[in-house]
């Protein structure tokens, strides 16, 4: 893994996490994304002991794309409160293995994480459910019938978009846990927009989508 940083001042990191990285520590054993940006602040800037890193939002570990970091206490706590309040904006790119219909709208359905670590569809009312939001709109369709779609999230629940997606019949390419699996998940963070901690500006990161996942085909 190299550094990939598309911003940086003294509140804010925002780097693109490459595909298959754990965004923290796990049983894996692998180099995380918070590890290793936590080594590069201690190495770039001489910091004695631990640097600090605050991890405001997360990326499963197939997907890769924009994330933000917090360099202070302060920026993680009004971060943590912009997702809370909807004020950071999501948005994705995916390839998904046939076209959805309509070829644009809203998806709104109810998951529960279950103990098997899968995520599901479920009534309403069932205890644990969260309500799960997503906007979407198909780029472009290929010749295999796969469809290249972006999608802009409202909510930020685990595994969300694979979920809703695949419980429609439109699961992601290369998605093993709720496809049919391959090489690579196609799902990407392509872009995230922000308010500073400090100077109240929204700002918006971009980071173009690897060619599996945007070629015309």
């Amino acid at each position: 893994m190299k550094p990939h940083i598309l911003y940086e001042d003294n509140h804010l990191l925002v780097v693109v996490k490459p595909f298959n990285i754990p965004v923290q520590a796990d049983i894996s054993g692998d180099m995380d994304l918070l590890t290793f940006y936590k080594q590069y602040l201690k190495q770039t800037y001489h910091k004695p002991g631990d640097a600090y890193l605050g991890l405001v939002h997360r990326l499963d570990r197939p997907t890769g794309g924009v994330m933000v970091f917090a360099k202070t206490s302060k920026a993680a706590a009004r971060l943590s409160r912009q997702m809370q309040q909807n004020q950071m904006q999501k948005t994705y790119l995916l390839r998904c293995e046939k076209a959805p219909l309509p070829p644009s709208g809203t998806m709104e359905d109810y998951l529960r994480k279950d103990r098997d670590q899968m995520v599901r569809v479920v009534p309403a009312d069932t205890a644990g459910a969260k309500r799960a939001v997503l906007h979407y709109q198909i780029l472009h369709t290929n010749q295999d019938g796969s469809a290249c779609c972006r999608v802009v999230l409202e909510t930020g629940r685990s595994h969300q978009i694979r979920v809703q997606f695949a419980s429609r019949g439109f699961p992601l390419l290369g998605d093993a846990r709720y496809g049919k699996g391959g090489r690579q998940l196609c799902l990407w963070a392509s872009s995230l927009s922000l308010i500073h901690p400090t100077k109240q500006e929204r700002m918006v990161f971009t980071a173009p989508a690897p060619i599996q996942i945007e070629a015309k085909q």
